[in-house]
């Protein structure tokens, strides 16, 4: 692409091959090469599949200061902007203002409308029903057969049951949204595959939105049929926002949910301190944690600088492409020593896994919660739970996507 030759690196300046490579070894460990950026110093320059060499922002301060910058830009339509891969840089040029791309007072008007549903005491009224989800899943895996992928049987049916109910989307068709949700964060789809991921559920979501004008419920998408009819929002504006919800509200979750009982597996001294607590802020810092120590978002923040920025001895000029990588914030020996002893009784809140600044995740909250109960319940209700494979045969999501995880669990107890 044209854009990548305007951003490249002097000669004489180290670059890394960015993202890298998962040891196999160590999966649940950030690539080495990005680890070993913190020896060097917290920003320095990255080599991306286009060719183009934009900053990576490693250190765990730098990330804070980066990303609560207004003069940092979230606008993939600029030349330079650093794309996770070929899909997005040739669909950037028709996609929509979002949450994601938005900058300044469009992002605080589309992020209003989006906050509004996730409040915490929202989503603590929630508890009660997320808990009853979860015990019916575990019921049911108790009374199947063994082994049972824990994927299928909880990871994801779990936030989707949530994300449902939260939206107002008929459950029974989460099989066709978990399809498309899936693809839209493979970062290796082509860019046909990304706009007909992208149109199959718009489309399903658009029609969901005019049932809701005339048949409202308690849901979000009720709250944006209604923000429609007065006027507030365009009905393909609503649909991108509460596309944007349907995906995020489910593919994380079920990432950590599998992800984290893999880890705690591998763990079982930190496995027993959640198992036998019943105190809740035991268990919230647990979580806090097992999601600094996993970080599932692991492609990082794309930005690209609007202004010269001088952030730890480096120049970053206007123009030139900035990617965060979020698990390396958290495994910055700086802010969380021995990073990579997993320690739940750690203080961890003031991690990234949500990112930082004004693009924090939305649905933080959600995940908080759906994770506390589901921690502190599988591993009471099932305490002989174990994997029913060898380690090294579990398949992990590598830079094929967005989010970080594992594609099946099986389990036994």
């Amino acid at each position: 692409m044209a854009e990548a030759d305007t951003q490249l690196a002097d000669p004489d300046e180290p670059v890394t091959e960015y993202p890298g490579e998962r040891s196999s070894q160590c999966p649940f460990h950030p690539p080495a090469e990005l680890l070993a950026l913190h020896d060097q110093g917290p920003v320095s320059r990255g080599r991306i599949w286009d060719g183009s060499t934009p900053w990576l922002v490693t250190g765990h301060a730098a990330q804070r200061a980066i990303l609560s910058d207004p003069r940092v830009s979230s606008d993939d339509k600029q030349p330079g902007f650093p794309y996770p891969n070929q899909a997005m840089a040739e669909n950037a040029h028709h996609h929509p203002l979002t949450i994601f791309n938005a900058d300044g007072a469009d992002h605080t008007r589309i992020r209003r409308m989006m906050t509004r549903p996730f409040t915490r005491p929202r989503m603590e009224a929630l508890r009660p029903e997320i808990q009853k989800f979860t015990d019916d899943l575990i019921d049911k895996m108790l009374a199947g057969p063994k082994p049972v992928d824990l994927v299928t049987a909880l990871s994801l049916p779990l936030p989707s049951l949530m994300i449902c109910a939260l939206l107002g989307v008929p459950y029974e068709d989460h099989d066709f949204f978990q399809e498309h949700a899936s693809l839209a964060t493979r970062s290796d789809k082509t860019a046909e595959q990304d706009r007909a991921a992208n149109e199959a559920l718009g489309g399903y979501l658009a029609r969901l939105l005019q049932v809701k004008m005339d048949e409202p419920a308690e849901d979000v998408l009720s709250d944006f049929a209604a923000r429609i009819k007065a006027g507030e929002i365009t009905l393909p504006e609503a649909t991108l926002l509460c596309m944007i919800l349907l995906i995020a509200g489910h593919e994380t979750s079920a990432s950590m949910i599998t992800l984290g009982t893999a880890l705690l597996l591998e763990n079982p001294e930190q496995l027993a301190l959640l198992r036998e607590t019943d105190d809740p802020k035991v268990v919230a810092n647990a979580v806090e944690e097992i999601l600094r120590y996993l970080t599932v978002p692991q492609l990082g923040q794309r930005r690209i600088a609007r202004e010269d920025i001088e952030i730890e001895g480096v120049t970053i000029k206007a123009g030139e492409g900035i990617i965060v990588p979020l698990p390396a914030g958290n495994w910055d020996p700086e802010a969380f020593p021995e990073p990579e002893k997993l320690d739940l009784t750690r203080e961890a809140r003031h991690h990234h896994a949500f990112a930082w600044g004004i693009h924090q995740c939305v649905g933080q909250q959600l995940a908080r919660i759906e994770l506390q109960v589901v921690y502190s319940t599988l591993y009471r209700r099932i305490p002989t739970l174990r994997l029913a494979v060898g380690r090294d045969e579990l398949k992990f999501r590598r830079d094929d996507s967005l989010a970080f995880g594992i594609h099946e669990l099986p389990v036994t107890w």
